[in-house]
């Protein structure tokens, strides 16, 4: 059970073996898909394992020094200190991944952002909320690269899908689905007006090679554009761009970002199939209304988050009501906390 609870240790120690054994077979190497579905399995697992023989082996350390203190009570007392703030750390990462125990959660992800209402405002806001992922996503050792891209010739972009590369990728940001709201003096107004801008952010996670989404040909609508970007970036001389639309569900994507139009197609395809990958799942888990939420109107009354630069400085998430006073720290990429938080709402709530 390679997402099954973390603290069942034989379960996965059994299923490390299993793996092993696996790996061990010549004819797997021959497949390359399930190649790497078996060591990304094993890979999760061996972290899981050493995190936990990690915090055995320190909760064992402070035992020892808590004996050895009663000695000398003043002696030890940094050690103590350090090993249970290591201790600390080491939990909050077994219980995070025990939190993330989807089968989709440790998979990478793609992340599209739309501005909203407010024009201009939110065009700028939609490009601060893509700065923002890709530093998280810098900081955090994941590997984002933007694939599609539609700017605005004044400023900001009107919308903008990245894929974000690493383990736990989508179970991190799972929760950024929704409205996103900014509240500040705006950069375009003459008069100085505080504004409040909105665009919507929507994670997919990104379908195994190994998971067979079976889409028609007859169902798409395939067009060719040229590619486009801010200050002639990207810019092609042919029409390598590519959007695809399928038909019976209205779902639309597109990738600008290769040279060729066939790679073009691939990386669309690829978002396709995680797109309808993620609908079927909404389906077969009766969760088609919140499905539908997250594509209801993006502006007031339906954000999930709030950042406020004026009045006062404050980064309010709506669902968990957490409160960061340091909003520019958020939107330099350390959001974190608002992940953390979800989770842990997530959770609780069932």
């Amino acid at each position: 059970m390679p997402y099954g609870v973390i603290f069942e240790i034989p379960v996965q120690q059994k299923r490390l073996e299993e793996l092993d054994h696996s790996l061990s077979n010549p004819e797997v190497w021959k497949d390359h898909a399930r190649l790497k579905e078996l060591q990304s399995e094993r890979a999760r697992i061996a972290s899981l394992l050493k995190g936990w023989y990690d915090v055995t082996r320190l909760w064992d350390d402070l035992h020892v020094m808590l004996e050895l203190s009663k000695e000398d009570d003043q002696a030890l007392a940094d050690d103590i200190l350090a090993a249970i703030r290591e201790l600390e750390e080491r939990a909050h990462v077994i219980e995070r991944a025990h939190i993330l125990s989807s089968p989709d959660d440790g998979k990478s992800a793609f992340l599209e952002i739309h501005a909203g209402a407010g024009g201009l405002e939110a065009q700028d806001w939609a490009e601060m909320l893509l700065r923002m992922y890709l530093r998280w996503a810098e900081a955090n050792g994941f590997k984002a690269r933007i694939i599609d891209i539609l700017s605005d010739d004044e400023a900001g972009i009107k919308s903008v899908t990245i894929e974000v590369e690493g383990e736990w990728a989508f179970g991190y940001l799972k929760g950024e689905t929704g409205v996103h709201r900014l509240v500040r003096i705006s950069p375009y107004d003459a008069n100085a007006r505080r504004h409040t801008s909105f665009a919507s952010v929507m994670v997919t996670p990104e379908v195994d090679t190994s998971i067979d989404v079976r889409i028609d040909e007859k169902d798409l609508r395939i067009d060719t554009y040229r590619s486009s970007g801010h200050g002639g970036q990207h810019v092609n001389k042919t029409d390598s761009a590519v959007r695809i639309t399928h038909l019976p569900t209205g779902i639309v994507v597109s990738c600008q970002n290769e040279r060729s139009q066939h790679k073009n197609k691939a990386v669309a395809m690829k978002v396709l199939a995680s797109k309808l990958y993620e609908l079927e799942e909404l389906k077969h888990k009766e969760r088609m209304d919140e499905f539908h939420k997250g594509k209801k109107e993006i502006a007031w009354g339906s954000q999930i988050r709030s950042y406020i630069l004026q009045p006062y400085q404050l980064v309010k998430d709506h669902r968990t009501d957490l409160d960061l006073g340091n909003v520019q720290a958020v939107l330099d990429g350390d959001i974190n906390p608002l992940i953390d938080a979800y989770l842990a709402w997530q959770a609780s709530t069932g």
